[in-house]
């Protein structure tokens, strides 16, 4: 059974066994967290009804209310919500919750400064602030609902800093405390508290001249915003910091010079230094990839931290990921002498010498950092004992065996904190002209800071150059590492270190890996590769050599993992020296493994396509949400496709795309759709495959409907419809003759349209094809609605939504109704067909399908303009433009702002109204329908007169 967690602290999650529970459309999420907020409470119907639809409510809302109850059913555990007489309730753990786990904590936290425990107060207090991901419920609309809820729990957390920062400054953390209260400040410049003791903190860290500038800047901003003057409390801290006199600095100082431009790492720094500065002893594990910055950072916080350790710092090079990494004994020799041990009194085995170590620092507070090191028992017998003394270790591998170590791994530098450093090397002037070449240069380098530096050095060293002639020399991926090289830095040389370090079936899954291009990619991935089928030991070599990354858990409870991208180049550029037959076998094996999972998974997605399914594909066992799976795997298949098409393997390019065309379609991922069946198409045309072909030029006229390119969908069909009837595909010649007769059937030509469906359902019939029936039915009872017969109009869509239901076809149920309510306007029943609207854009909603649901909502518009709210109305029509305009629905585009000028001109916004007009006009002309294009010019007169 699935346990779940909760998080309104910030965007609304819903968690499972590791992985991210889907809500379903904003309707099911805004109810969701409105119970959250009140959990094992019962919120009454009329205060959620309130919160759904804040406006005005739709004669359906207590049926939808119940409906997104029981979607949430469905995604959550059966008993999660509760039904009462008079609404529903949530049940929920306290500890399965982050509202009640922060409030529990701060209660927690407060007892223990009470009791005088000021560092296990402060880690509860970082543990409750640190369950905070930015506003309650970010994600959704606000709601006066909460509005109490929200104001109890702002005030209790920044309650809850202000403690925190006291805490730290008593405990001496002054310089983290300094770097949270300016973030802090610079969304809260008002806060005399934290003004104060930032004063404080700057203070005690012996940086006066930053605390007196800290006080005029509370001063100015006082003054300028609130007209005062700084409060009794800011000015005693004030005060405090002229009668105060300089610090002294510690003795002793081996550390190498901190980097002139190092750059960024704020967090990262600010959680080292306070570790290293809280309890003690205290060890720091610092790894990542080659060149990513490690030992900067680690020699940038002994800088850092030197007040703290005022008996001083050692540093030692332990030669980690050289031919001969440093022996302890030699280490420990080095350590001991320059404590002041002289020769003769050293002791000859390693265990005595690590004992005098613990013994001389025990009293002492010295820092030790411990630069690229091989492994943990390379660094055990240099550890501190007892005292005050701390360690910082940098490693290429991690070090999770090195005992009550915190460990940080060390990223990539991110865009902003890239573009600094670049520009500190190669000059500021040159890339502040050369923007775009710049992020060109960058977007080569991956962010690694060693590749930025050596790009960097590059331009420095040759002033002449623009920055464009570097990045035109990086854009080829197989050149990079050779231009990569200045000096005696090199990113080749760093990475190689790393990789001559590993086990020979890692190797090979690293250079096999480089071949894939980029791209996060599942674990499984690399056990088809080398074709065994448990991975898990060589997958976590590569994660611990931190030459494969773990980014993260997806949407269907998978480890995704990538390779930077130049680490990829040097995998591929490895690869290269392997037989092309042990390659291509690799890639296939991939390949294979991506066209079965997303067959297998497409099978149990909870709407039917109406299109062709692919034949000869084995299945694999694939659990959890369809849709959540694809959401995760639609990049990583896109480059599948790509990656088959580029090296030939054409079926396997074609299938995977005719896959991925039910999520696109529902998703609405209509660009994606368009650019990966273009691939699918070249590659089956490429292998002579007709039916290959005819199935992805189907998907291909779906998709010229979608953007109103009836000329090229009628011939997408056609030709379909010939390549399916020459291999014998009956079913798939019918589905392209449904295709056919929807383009007649948009023209107006309603009785060719009918003749064509009649044609194509006898095969659906005859063989027992009931989900293409109903599809049929359908698009029969649009024909003779065209034609305003409505008695047939009513029996066909009757007939599809009965046939929907009794297939449990949610989906096409939604369109059926959809197209029940359109019949129920002709007929003057507008209150029948906004009930049947209403249950259409529930059922849509619950599905995720935002195209489809942007269709209902712009029909709700129009019948609110014409028969209800208008208000009401512009406010659907305007949710469905915006989906619309994302799809590049042009004709919907078209048909709202003719309405939106419509309504406008009524309420005499006579200018916004022909600029809605004019809009649709242009657009009605560019799609070449006259009668629609007369309408619009009859209303732009009728303002004009």
């Amino acid at each position: 059974m699935h346990t779940h967690s909760y998080r309104v602290l910030g965007p609304l999650e819903v968690g499972a066994d590791g992985s991210t529970v889907p809500l379903g459309g904003r309707m099911p999420r805004i109810l969701l967290g409105t119970l959250l907020l009140q959990p094992g409470r019962v919120v009454s119907t009329d205060v959620l009804v309130d919160v759904l639809w804040p406006d005005a409510p739709p004669p359906s809302a207590v049926a939808n209310l119940r409906t997104y109850v029981r979607g949430l059913r469905g995604r959550l555990s059966g008993d999660a919500i509760i039904t009462k007489p008079h609404g529903y309730a949530v049940a929920v753990e306290p500890a399965a919750l982050d509202l009640t786990l922060f409030e529990a904590r701060a209660e927690r936290a407060r007892m223990a400064w009470g009791a005088g425990d000021a560092a296990g107060a402060l880690r509860l207090l970082e543990d409750a602030i640190g369950l905070w991901r930015g506003r309650l419920l970010e994600d959704l609309p606000a709601s006066p609902a909460w509005e109490a809820v929200e104001s109890r729990l702002t005030a209790l957390k920044t309650s809850l800093v202000e403690l925190a920062m006291e805490i730290r400054i008593g405990l001496g953390q002054h310089e983290v405390a300094a770097a949270e209260l300016r973030g802090l400040l610079a969304t809260d410049p008002l806060h005399e508290g934290f003004w104060r003791r930032l004063v404080l903190a700057l203070h005690a860290s012996g940086r006066t001249a930053e605390a007196l500038r800290a006080y005029a800047d509370a001063r100015e901003i006082l003054a300028d915003e609130l007209g005062v003057e700084p409060g009794p409390q800011l000015r005693a801290a004030f005060d405090l910091v002229l009668r105060a006199g300089p610090q002294t600095p510690g003795p002793i100082c081996q550390l190498p010079l901190d980097p002139p431009d190092f750059t960024g790492r704020g967090p990262l720094v600010e959680r080292i230094v306070a570790h290293l500065t809280g309890r003690h002893p205290a060890v720091v594990a610092i790894s990542g990839a080659p060149g990513v910055g490690k030992s900067a950072l680690a020699v940038h916080v002994g800088h850092a931290v030197r007040a703290a350790f005022p008996d001083g710092q050692l540093y030692v090079d332990m030669r980690g990921t050289g031919g001969a990494p440093r022996d302890p004994a030699e280490v420990l020799a080095e350590l001991l002498r320059a404590l002041g041990v002289a020769e003769p009194a050293l002791p000859a085995e390693v265990p005595a010498r690590a004992a005098l170590l613990r013994s001389r620092l025990s009293t002492q507070r010295m820092l030790l950092v411990l630069d690229d090191v091989a492994h943990a028992g390379q660094v055990r017998p240099l550890l501190p004992g007892a005292g005050a003394c701390a360690v910082l270790a940098t490693s290429r591998m991690r070090l999770p065996d090195l005992c009550d170590a915190l460990q940080v791994n060390v990223d990539v530098l991110t865009d902003q904190e890239a573009q600094e450093l670049f520009s500190r090397v190669a000059g500021r002037r040159r890339v502040v002209e050369q923007p775009d070449s710049a992020r060109d240069i960058l977007r080569a380098c991956g962010h690694l800071p060693l590749a930025v530096r050596i790009a960097g050095a590059k331009l420095a060293q040759r002033p002449g150059w623009s920055l464009a002639v570097l990045a035109d020399r990086l854009k080829l991926e197989r050149h990079r590492l050779d231009e990569l090289r200045a000096g005696d830095l090199a990113v080749r040389a760093s990475v190689e270190l790393s990789y001559r370090l590993l086990p020979p079936v890692a190797a090979r899954a690293f250079r096999l890996l480089g071949t894939l291009g980029p791209g996060p990619v599942p674990a499984w991935v690399v056990g088809a590769l080398i074709d065994a089928p448990a991975t898990e030991d060589v997958v976590d070599l590569l994660v611990d050599a931190n030459l494969l990354q773990l980014v993260g858990m997806d949407g269907a409870g998978q480890a995704r993992y990538r390779l930077h991208d130049l680490l990829r180049c040097y995998g591929a550029e490895l690869a290269e020296g392997d037989a092309l037959a042990d390659r291509r076998a690799a890639i296939e094996r991939v390949l294979d493994g991506w066209l079965a999972r997303a067959f297998s998974v497409r099978e149990r997605m909870p709407v039917h396509y109406f299109g062709i399914s692919v034949s000869g594909v084995s299945v694999a066992d694939i659990k959890g949400d369809p849709m959540a799976w694809f959401e995760a795997e639609v990049p990583a298949l896109v480059a599948a496709v790509e990656l088959a098409h580029a090296n030939g393997f054409d079926g396997h390019a074609w299938r995977i795309a005719a896959t991925l065309a039910p999520y696109f379609d529902l998703r609405g991922r209509r660009d994606t759709w368009w650019r990966v069946h273009q691939t699918g198409l070249a590659s089956a045309r490429r292998a002579g495959d007709q039916r290959g072909e005819a199935t992805i030029l189907r998907d291909i006229g779906q998709l010229h409907l979608y953007r109103d390119r009836y000329d090229e969908a009628a011939a997408a069909f056609t030709t379909a419809r010939v390549l399916f009837g020459a291999t014998g595909d009956t079913i798939g010649e019918a589905i392209a003759l449904t295709g056919q007769a929807t383009v007649h059937r948009i023209a107006g030509r309603y009785h060719r349209a009918l003749h064509l469906y009649r044609r194509a359902l006898e095969v659906f019939e005859r063989l027992g094809d009931r989900h293409s029936q109903a599809v049929v039915y359908g698009s029969t009872g649009l024909a003779h609605l065209g034609l305003r017969r409505y008695g047939p109009a009513q029996r066909w869509l009757t007939a599809s939504y009965e046939l929907a239901v009794e297939l449990g076809d949610r989906h096409r149920q939604a369109l059926a109704l959809h197209r029940l309510a359109t019949l129920r306007k002709e007929r003057g029943r507008p209150d029948r067909a906004r009930e049947e609207l209403h249950r259409a854009l529930a059922l849509l909603e619950e599905l995720g399908d935002d195209a489809c649901a942007a269709y209902v909502r712009q029909s709700i518009g129009e019948l609110h303009l014409r028969f209800g709210d208008p208000r009401r109305g512009v406010e659907f029509l305007a949710d469905s433009l915006h989906v619309q305009r994302r799809l590049g629905d042009r004709r919907a585009e078209a048909t709202i702002a003719a309405l939106l000028g419509e309504w406008h001109g009524a309420a005499g916004r006579t200018h916004r109204a022909k600029e809605y007009l004019t809009r649709a006009l242009s657009t009605w002309r560019d799609l070449a329908e006259p009668a629609q294009e007369a309408a619009v010019v009859a209303r732009l007169r009728a303002l004009s007169g």
